[in-house]
This record gives C-alpha cells, sequence and structure tokens, in this order.
C-alpha cells in the first residue's frame, strides 16, 4: 500500500510537470509562428533577410523583376512615369466633380519597413485618379496574364475602393484626361460599401457583330473577404488570366476564386441561340388554370355560413373571489398635482391611472364575461372543391425564335490590348496604401517579386504580433463570452490536480482494515489441543483414502 501511495505521488508530480512543460511548449509554438512566413511557389532558397530577427533589424532591397515584365512600379525612387488626372467626372455635381483627390509616397504607418514606401491615397470623399504607361503592351494571344499588387486599408474602409484599371490601347489615350469613361479592358481589385465587401474582376467584351462593348463581371467569390479589409494588414492580390479562357483570383497567394471566362461571368459572354418571340401574344382563350371549382358540387343543406367562428363558453363559472366591483385601475393616490399645473390652460388635474392593488390577490375586478372557446357547429363560408380542370392548357410561354444578335466567341482571352494601368477611385477612408504593382505573364516572376516586397512585409507584421496573453484578451473584450471558456480551460487542469494529488483523509475503517492482528500468547496447555486436533484430521484422511483403494479393488 505505501508502493502504490508512492507511484500515485509520482504519477501526479509527472502529470503537473507534462501540464507545465506542454503549455510552455504550445507557447513557444505560438510564439514561432508569429514569425513563420509563407512559402511561395518556385521561391528560391536564398532569403534577403534573417528571419529571426525583429522588423528593426530587417534590410529592405527594392524588389527586381527576375523575368520578363510588362509593367513594374515599386514607388521606392522618383515617382516617374505616373500622371494626374486634370479633368472632371462627368454627370456629377461642379463641387466634387474634379479629380483632385490627393496621392503621396509614403513608408506604412504599422509594421514599417524602412526603406519601402508605396503610393498612399490622402483625401476622403475626393475623385482620385492616377496613372502610368506600361513598359510595353500586352496583347492578349498565347501567353497569360497576370496582374499583381499590394493594398493596406490603413485605416479601415468605410466606403471606398481599391481596384485598378488596365486601359484599352488607343490613338488618342491622353492619361491626363483619364477619367470614368476612358475605355478599360480589365478592371480588379477590392471594394467596399457598406457591409457589402467585394473582389472585382470586370472585362469589356466586344461584340463581334456590333463592335460595341459590354460589361463582363466575375461570379462573386465564395469566401468571407471582410478580414482583409478592416485588420489594416498589407494583403496581396494577384490576377491570372490564362489563354484557355480560365481565370483565378487570389488574394495572399490564396486562391479565393476561379472559373470560365465562357461560363462563369455575368451576363454570359455569348448570346443565347434562341429568344422568345417578342411579337408572339398569348391567345384570348388560352386556360392556365390547372385547378377549378367542381361546377356540379352543391351546398349541403346543412351547412351554416352565419355560425359565428367563437362562441362564450356556456360551463364556465365565475371564479370564487372575483370582485366585481373594483375597478382594474384607480388613481395614483401618491401622485400630486404639479405647481405649474393651470386648470384654465390645461383642464381640470386627474391623478393618473395605476393597477387596482385589490386586484392583485384576486382572481379578476370588474365585470365578469365568460371566455370565448371554438364553436364545434362552425363551417365559415361554404366552397365548392378544386378539381382536376379539363381545359387546361398548361403555362402560356412565347415561342422561340433564332437570335438575330446571336454570335459565338469561343475565346474571349483574345481581348482588347492594354498599354496603360490606372487607379480611378472614390473613397470616404483616406490613407489607402498600394506598392509593388507588377504585370507579368510568368508565375514564378510574380511569385518571386512578391517574396522580395509582400513576403516582407509580412515577415514585420507577423513578428510585431501581440503575444498570446494580449491576444486572448483582445478576443474576450469583443466576445466576451470567452471569459467564461478562459476560467473553465483554467480551473479544469487545477480541479483534477487537486482531486488525484490531495492526500485523503484515512477514516477508522480504512485505519482497522489496515491494522494487522496481534497474535496473543499461546500456552503449552492450549498448544496441546490444537495439536491432537491435527493428527486426527491425518488419521481420517488415511482412513479415506484406504477405503477409496479398497472400493476401486
Amino acid at each position: 500500500i505505501t508502493r502504490m501511495h508512492f507511484r500515485w505521488d509520482w504519477l501526479c508530480l509527472g502529470v503537473l510537470i507534462i501540464s507545465s512543460v506542454t503549455a510552455e511548449i504550445e507557447n513557444e509554438e505560438t510564439l514561432d509562428a508569429d514569425v513563420e512566413v509563407e512559402d511561395f511557389d518556385k521561391q528560391p532558397q536564398e532569403a534577403d533577410v534573417d528571419r529571426d530577427k525583429s522588423s528593426l533589424e530587417v534590410v529592405y532591397q527594392t524588389p527586381k523583376p527576375s523575368g520578363e515584365v510588362y509593367f513594374t512600379e515599386t514607388f521606392d525612387g522618383v515617382l516617374a512615369g505616373w500622371v494626374l488626372s486634370k479633368t472632371k467626372k462627368e454627370d456629377t455635381d461642379d463641387n466634387i466633380a474634379k479629380y483632385d483627390g490627393r496621392w503621396e509616397v509614403e513608408e506604412l504607418k504599422e509594421n514599417t519597413v524602412p526603406g519601402d514606401r508605396g503610393l498612399v491615397l490622402k483625401s476622403v470623399a475626393k475623385h482620385h485618379a492616377i496613372s502610368a504607361m506600361l513598359t510595353k503592351a500586352f496583347i492578349f494571344n498565347n501567353k497569360p496574364l497576370i496582374v499583381q499588387y499590394e493594398v493596406n486599408f490603413q485605416e479601415g474602409i468605410d466606403c471606398g475602393g481599391a481596384y485598378i484599371k488596365l486601359l484599352s490601347s488607343s490613338d488618342d489615350l491622353n492619361l491626363e484626361y483619364f477619367f470614368d469613361k476612358t475605355p478599360y479592358t480589365i478592371m480588379f481589385g477590392p471594394d467596399k460599401c457598406g457591409e457589402d465587401y467585394k473582389l472585382h474582376f470586370i472585362f469589356r467584351h466586344k461584340n463581334p457583330k456590333t463592335g460595341e462593348y459590354d460589361e463582363k463581371h466575375a461570379k462573386r467569390p465564395d469566401v468571407d473577404l471582410k478580414k482583409f479589409y478592416l485588420d489594416k494588414k498589407t494583403h496581396l492580390y494577384t490576377l491570372v488570366l490564362k489563354p484557355d479562357d480560365t481565370f483565378e483570383m487570389l488574394i495572399d497567394q490564396s486562391v479565393v476564386s476561379k472559373g470560365s471566362l465562357l461560363e462563369d461571368m455575368v451576363p454570359p459572354v455569348n448570346p443565347p441561340k434562341e429568344i422568345e418571340d417578342p411579337s408572339d401574344k398569348k391567345p384570348d382563350g388560352w386556360d392556365e388554370r390547372p385547378k377549378i371549382p367542381d361546377p356540379n358540387a352543391v351546398k349541403p343543406d346543412d351547412w351554416d355560413e352565419d355560425e359565428p367562428s367563437k362562441i362564450e363558453d356556456p360551463d364556465a363559472v365565475k371564479p370564487e373571489g372575483w370582485l366585481d366591483d373594483e375597478p382594474q385601475y384607480v388613481p395614483d393616490p401618491s401622485a400630486k398635482k404639479p405647481k405649474d399645473w393651470d386648470e384654465e390652460m390645461d383642464g381640470e388635474w386627474e391623478a393618473p391611472q395605476i393597477p387596482n392593488p385589490k386586484c392583485e390577490t384576486a382572481p379578476g375586478c370588474g365585470h365578469w364575461v365568460r371566455p370565448m372557446k371554438n364553436n364545434p357547429n362552425y363551417k365559415g363560408k361554404w366552397k365548392a372543391p378544386m378539381i382536376d380542370n379539363p381545359n387546361y392548357q398548361g403555362i402560356w410561354s412565347p415561342r422561340k425564335i433564332l437570335n438575330p444578335d446571336y454570335f459565338e466567341d469561343l475565346h474571349p482571352f483574345k481581348m482588347t490590348t492594354v498599354n496603360a494601368i490606372g487607379l480611378e477611385l472614390w473613397s470616404m477612408t483616406s490613407d489607402i496604401y498600394f506598392d509593388n504593382f507588377i504585370i507579368c505573364s510568368e508565375k514564378e516572376v510574380a511569385d518571386r517579386w512578391a517574396a522580395d516586397g509582400w513576403g516582407l512585409k509580412k515577415l514585420v507584421a507577423s513578428a510585431n504580433e501581440p503575444g498570446m496573453f494580449s491576444q486572448l484578451v483582445t478576443a474576450a473584450e469583443d466576445h466576451p463570452w470567452l471569459w467564461v471558456l478562459y476560467i473553465l480551460t483554467l480551473a479544469l487542469p487545477v480541479g483534477l490536480g487537486v482531486l488525484f494529488c490531495w492526500p485523503a483523509k484515512k477514516t477508522d475503517e480504512d485505519i482497522d482494515f489496515k491494522k494487522p492482528d496481534i497474535s496473543k500468547p499461546i500456552t503449552k496447555g492450549e498448544l496441546k489441543p490444537e495439536r491432537e486436533e491435527l493428527e486426527d484430521d491425518e488419521i481420517e484422511l488415511e482412513e479415506e483414502k484406504e477405503n477409496e483403494g479398497t472400493a476401486e479393488d
């Protein structure tokens, strides 16, 4: 028993040590997770930054493209090539029509990477427009189009966008007159107003028959986009268009939406082959009723439509103690007429009514009325039963005719060439940060560009994340019910430790059970009868064996 007690002590001590070590390991894993960086596709093994260093020790180098590109911009040097719009927005009040929103090149407010700067939208409730020509035009032929850039809503976002436009190539394109009606080929990026969080992908498709352009919108992503707009972190937005007429939208290098340009755009690229004939009209005698009242049905003679649905319960009895002479409400005896009450102006003052206190202990007060119950004889207004309509012709629809505007574009990827990029935005929130634009055709080039720019920002932001305790407290401030979970989580191991490790009190029964029997001294007189009894038992056993042997013979 002493050995078992010893083992229990060691077991409990081991459980407590393991619990402490596990908690410490989890804390260390959390700290390590804070500075973990996502692996990029085909990312080079060499890193420009020591991952164990804090954000204050990061050495930033301006990203450089590792392959063929059509446009790049880091905003780290002189803002060359970007043109501010000098025009006005049409169909808008003159007070706000001008594109006079201010832009600045600045570092991030939080999680700053020294030397890394971006383009920042600074004005509130103003129109902003800025654009730049591509290094070389992108022609939609047999290479993918990859558009990628960073956005940080440094002050959150109430209502506004952070999308970009790839402007259609044309001889008369003048960036000083870039505005909302300037023809574009692709519009891509985040947008939010109210509680509507969007990620736009729109392309303008040219009708091969009429030459007119129609906007085609990608279906909304199925993921919740809210956190990307409100966490005040830098996020990476990527659009990939492929020559096989498919597309992908990614946030932080994770796919949030993908589909086909032929099947997943609204409205569809290709119109239907057939349409309803607009000149076709439903015949006057067309019967669309599947059921009709039975014309041969007759109301039964005993059907009384005048019976009410409710009647007084004749079996009801007034409860004993009902106070017939007491009103349900009485004047408040504690109320006093206000000093400024003018009976000539306000009329005769009356105390406000309160529930009669005598009625609180009684079944009721006032004139007793029998309660109502359902009338068993009530049938309501008689209606003929419904039967199948023998003349039913189905739901009429116009006949189909060939669509005179039908066309079939099997490769909508072949869009209008783009040769400029622009931001044309309105926002009710300032300090929207843009950085590290790249337009290319190779995923590896875009991934390496992201690793050198956005990857570094992500590393710094992760290193500056608050510790586990601060995160738990912050979460509980938003969701107070988490305090109950925290308390239970802490109380459970403590309770189990007390239950199994606290020494139990020894009861009298345990003492009696564990107490060894103390043998009494045996005298020679007592020993002799016991020895004789043993000898007699041995004799009896020998006789039994002899009898068994005789029986076998």
